[in-house]
């Protein structure tokens, strides 16, 4: 898929919006469980639309052979090497960074309840999850949304566990993601290189106690 450039106030995509970046020259997106999800696009400084790529502007790439083409928002472009500027796009959802929850408590709560309340902050965003079970959940300072739905203690992923798909607009909560399409990795098929990176870095051989 040919990605697309929008205007950073789009909330739809069905339409060609800025242009399509017909001449891209490499168009890559990375999605870890739980984790990062952004989109590294290599651009000609002599393409059709390198004018109009900036910052907060809006791409939209297909992540995988599987998935819906997903928005991504420009945060970062490099200065033009050998005529090629390099353009970090975060997903979408990671708007939910800039909207506040203030501090509240509930005794118990579902999660598609719960959901819902978080994301209230911001109209764009719908909820979905296919948890059920209730539980207690409090915001004890002001943070951000995505923050209270995961990577930080007592977040919504910290109590219910599960993994989350962010499917432009809908965050998904799921028990468990994926299914199995009965593909199969095998070396000089589909694997054309494999590395392991071995580091020890972060990790402590002695203790040095003392007393104050």
């Amino acid at each position: 898929m040919i990605p697309v450039l929008y205007a950073s106030n789009t909330t739809s995509f069905s339409t060609f919006g800025i242009g399509t970046l017909t001449d891209t020259i490499s168009c890559e997106v990375t999605e870890e469980r739980n984790g990062l999800f952004e989109c590294l696009l290599r651009y000609p400084v002599d393409g059709q639309h390198y004018g109009q790529i900036a910052k907060e502007r809006i791409i939209k790439a297909k992540p995988n052979d599987t998935s819906k083409e997903q928005a991504f928002r420009i945060y970062r472009i490099t200065k033009p090497m050998n005529g090629v500027v390099s353009v970090y796009a975060q997903h979408i959802s990671y708007d939910l960074a800039n909207v506040p929850v203030m501090p509240f408590s509930t005794e118990n709560r579902s999660p598609a309840l719960l959901l819902n309340q978080l994301l209230a902050g911001d109209s764009r965003f719908t909820g979905w999850t296919d948890y059920s079970e209730a539980k207690e959940f409090s915001v004890v300072q002001p943070q951000s949304v995505r923050s209270c739905l995961g990577g930080s203690a007592g977040s919504m992923l910290s109590k219910w566990h599960g993994e989350y798909e962010w499917d432009n607009f809908t965050v998904k909560f799921h028990m468990h993601r994926g299914q199995n399409t009965g593909v199969v990795i095998e070396y000089g098929k589909n694997l054309t290189e494999l590395e392991q990176d071995e580091d020890n870095s972060s990790v402590y051989t002695d203790l040095l106690p003392y007393a104050v």
